[in-house]
């Protein structure tokens, strides 16, 4: 039956009939005062949520809004109050040049998000996360850029960018197992690929943290990550576990004829762009075969 409805729901999306069950679901869902954020991620677990109805859903799974609809005007008024506040302090202290829209003059956008995001934390340069010492800049400014691809409104972009890098803090503790699952999963589906990589000393050199880090920002395109996020918005980060097994899957072709662990870190960086697609579909259909749980995506305890 499983299977049966994976064909049929893949065979709607191929035609442009994507899951009127799914959509009406959701409609359902978002209908409900106050939300109830347990269905919903439950709902973004299972499904990809509609492009339409995405900006609304990821801001209440990330707490930008509340779940009570009748409130959202008025805290989104809040937000943008903050942006602005923001955006004139870093304007006047000289932090950034002074463009709030990058016109090929002024700051990069994403970099302007950055200090106003620093300066809201009271501090004088971008954290380092403790657990890893990994610079939040390198999270910060990919998923920055990824998000102005996605949406217009700045307010919007820099609120989910804020949001998205704590998720990405949050995940810092995790990051061993991440990097475990990617293993034990690249093992478990294609076993000659793993062993290659492991005889020229090469699992190391692939740049997991990085692209954990980022949640692919920057890795993939911008029409394939938000299918990734609608899972990590919902406490699911695994998913990246598996879209790092199916990107170094889709490119085995080219990481087998490297000699050496340098020449499969090549492989790895100049990903050609119409296998960005395939490897979210993939990690997708992978986790939910394997890793996808109902309410919340536990790292599996090694």
């Amino acid at each position: 039956m499983t299977d049966e409805r994976n064909f049929r729901s893949s065979y709607y999306e191929k035609v442009g009939c994507r899951g009127v069950e799914e959509k009406k679901t959701l409609e359902i869902l978002m209908k409900e005062k106050p939300w109830d954020r347990v269905k919903l991620k439950q709902f973004c677990l299972r499904f990809t949520v509609f492009a339409d109805y995405r900006n609304l859903v990821w801001k209440v799974l990330l707490d930008i809004l509340p779940v009570y609809p009748d409130s959202y005007e008025y805290v989104m008024k809040q937000r943008t109050e903050q942006y602005q506040d923001l955006l004139y302090a870093v304007e006047k202290l000289q932090l950034i040049e002074p463009s709030e829209i990058y016109d090929g003059s002024g700051t990069p956008q994403s970099k302007v998000f950055l200090e106003m995001w620093v300066l809201e934390n009271e501090e004088w340069k971008p954290p380092i996360f403790p657990e890893t010492n990994f610079n939040s800049a390198d999270t910060f400014l990919p998923i920055a850029k990824t998000l102005r691809e996605l949406y217009d409104d700045p307010v919007d972009v820099y609120w989910f960018s804020k949001r998205f890098t704590e998720v990405v803090k949050n995940m810092q503790k995790d990051l061993n197992k991440l990097k475990e699952a990617f293993y034990n999963m690249l093992d478990k589906q294609d076993g000659e690929l793993y062993i290659y990589l492991q005889d020229i000393n090469a699992l190391e050199v692939i740049p997991l943290v990085n692209w954990f880090n980022c949640c692919f920002a920057g890795i993939l395109d911008d029409t394939s990550l938000p299918k990734i996020w609608d899972k990590v918005c919902s406490g699911a980060p695994k998913i990246l576990a598996y879209a790092a097994v199916m990107l170094v899957i889709t490119l085995r072709r080219n990481i087998l004829k490297a000699k050496n662990a340098d020449e499969v870190v090549k492989c790895v960086t100049e990903i050609p762009k119409q296998c960005e697609e395939v490897v979210a579909n993939k990690a997708i259909d992978l986790w939910q075969y394997y890793g996808a749980q109902p309410q919340s995506d536990q790292l599996a305890k090694k």
